[in-house]
C-alpha cells in the first residue's frame, strides 16, 4: 500500500501534465526508501523498481505494460492485471477473500524481510540505471540530456560544476582545462 504522500505527489504531477513514467517515479522512490530505510529488502535493483512500478500501476497511474518481446509473459500479464485494477476496469472475474489477500501480503513481506538491502545501494542503482539507458537508442538519450540541462537553473549548474571541480583534485582539473584548451584551439582552426 503506497504512502498518501506519494500518492498526491504522483497526482500533482499528473496535474502538472507530467509523463506516467514520472508519476510513477513517485512510487520507485518510495520502494527505494523502504529498502533503505530497513522496512524490507529486495534482490537486485531491478526488483525495487518493479515493486515500485506495480504500485504505481495499481494506484491509477497509467502506465503501460511492456511490449511483447520486452519482458517475459508473466510480467507482461502482472503489469496489465495492476494497470486494470488501478483504472478500476474490474472484469467479471471473482477477487479473492480478504483472507487470502492477507495470507498473500504476509507471504510476500516475509520474504523481501529476508532478503538484504544491497539491491537500494547507490551502486546497485547507478548499474541499474546505466544498463537500462544503454537499451535505449541515442538520440534518445541525447534528448533526455538536453532536457535535463534546460530545466537545470543557472546556480544548479554552477553548484555542480563546482562539485565536479571539487571532486577532480588538483591533478585532474590541470588535465580538464589543458584538454578544454586544445579543443578550443583545435574548434578555432576550422
Amino acid at each position: 500500500m503506497p504512502e498518501k504522500k506519494t500518492v498526491s505527489r504522483a497526482r500533482a504531477d499528473k496535474r502538472a501534465g507530467k509523463a506516467p513514467t514520472t508519476q510513477a517515479g513517485e512510487f520507485v522512490k518510495e520502494a527505494i526508501d523502504h529498502v533503505r530505510s530497513g522496512k524490507h529488502g529486495v534482490k537486485s535493483a531491478k526488483q525495487a523498481v518493479a515493486i515500485g512500478l506495480s504500485k504505481a500501476r495499481r494506484s491509477g497511474v497509467d502506465l503501460k505494460a511492456p511490449k511483447k518481446g520486452a519482458v517475459s509473459e508473466s510480467t507482461r500479464k502482472k503489469a496489465e492485471k495492476d494497470r486494470e485494477a488501478g483504472q478500476h476496469t474490474s472484469t467479471a472475474r471473482k477477487s479473492a477473500s480478504t483472507e487470502t489477500k492477507a495470507k498473500r501480503s504476509r507471504t510476500t513481506r516475509s520474504v523481501l524481510e529476508r532478503e538484504g538491502g544491497q539491491g537500494a545501494s547507490g551502486g546497485a542503482l547507478s548499474k541499474q540505471a546505466k544498463s537500462a539507458a544503454a537499451k535505449r537508442p541515442a538520440a534518445s538519450r541525447s534528448a533526455a540530456a538536453k532536457q535535463a540541462s534546460h530545466t537545470m537553473s543557472a546556480s544548479t549548474r554552477s553548484n555542480a560544476a563546482k562539485k565536479a571541480a571539487a571532486t577532480k583534485g588538483a591533478q585532474g582539473r590541470s588535465a580538464a582545462a589543458k584538454k578544454a584548451a586544445h579543443t578550443r584551439a583545435a574548434r578555432a582552426h576550422h
